[in-house]
């Protein structure tokens, strides 16, 4: 039987500015880290006969979501990277995010990511947590036997 832990989360970015942990030892949220397809990979088109067509779409993009705890220091790097990157066009998109988890095996690579946003920020009776969000044009996965061929 398979164990998940986010204690086997690696996950980091680098770019422009610096390169920051993402995930165990960086005051991760629980909610933690979401990676997601920017759009759908086919498109189906049904014609006014009821014959139908499938589109494969070429994109790789993915969003990815971080969430940290109010107080990591990782969300000073984050906004220093930022400020850096949003300064000029030519280090705007350069980050690389890569995921892994140890004891699945999961291997992801995200490449030419963007901050989307800067996060909102909420100061109430609790500290809550920060989100970061990222468009990166292309991501790369392999689920269960990717960081296990290594070993």
């Amino acid at each position: 039987m398979a164990t998940y832990s986010f204690l086997n989360v690696n996950a980091a970015i680098a770019g422009p500015g610096g390169a920051a942990n993402l995930a165990s030892g960086a005051a991760a949220a629980e909610e933690g880290i979401t990676i997601e397809p920017a759009e759908d990979k086919n498109v189906m088109t049904v014609g006014a006969d009821g014959q139908g067509q499938h589109s494969l779409v070429a994109s790789d993009a993915r969003t990815v979501t971080v969430r940290l705890l109010k107080t990591s220091p990782m969300n000073a790097l984050l906004m220093a990277m930022y400020n850096v990157q949003s300064s000029s066009s030519s280090l705007w998109g350069r980050n690389v995010i890569t995921v892994g988890d140890t004891g699945a095996g999961d291997a992801i690579i995200l490449q030419q990511c963007a901050f989307k946003k800067v996060p909102t920020l909420n100061y109430a009776k609790e500290a809550g947590l920060n989100e970061w969000v990222f468009d990166c044009i292309k991501g790369d996965s392999i689920l269960g036997a990717g960081l296990l061929l290594n070993q």
